[in-house]
């Protein structure tokens, strides 16, 4: 994704990014609240700039994926208040998508992250029992 630096998992529904904002280093954390595996995942920041959103992948009938994407943010200062304005995120995001499809093509088969499920902000373990 361009202007992401690093994404680093830091437990099951945890993640730590970084990133070039505007031409500024941003770092936050985020926490997965919904994941299906293949199908949907769901996240908002627990520090940083205000972020939320969701991604869903549907199987379509020729074979591909149709992929919708909602997000949430909150412009934090005059510059990014200007970005948002003229679209810069939402030309940056489509681009990222774009980027996304072709990664995923290119490799076939999933990366080996954790594939658990996560409802409600409760993490799915293997056995069906839940821990926070």
């Amino acid at each position: 994704m361009e202007g992401v630096k690093e994404v680093v998992q830091l437990d099951e529904k945890r993640l730590r990014w970084s990133a070039e904002i505007a031409g500024k280093d941003e770092e936050w954390e985020a926490e997965i609240t919904d994941q299906v595996p293949d199908r949907h995942v769901a996240w908002r920041s627990v520090t940083g700039a205000m972020n939320a959103g969701s991604v869903t992948f549907q199987p379509a009938e020729d074979g591909n994926t149709n992929v919708s994407l909602e997000l949430t943010y909150e412009p934090r200062d005059a510059v990014e208040k200007v970005g948002d304005a003229l679209g810069f995120l939402e030309r940056r995001v489509s681009g990222d998508l774009e980027r996304f499809k072709r990664f995923v093509e290119s490799r076939g088969a999933p990366t080996g992250a954790w594939r658990g499920e996560i409802h409600g902000g409760q993490v799915e373990k293997g056995s069906g029992t839940k821990t926070s």
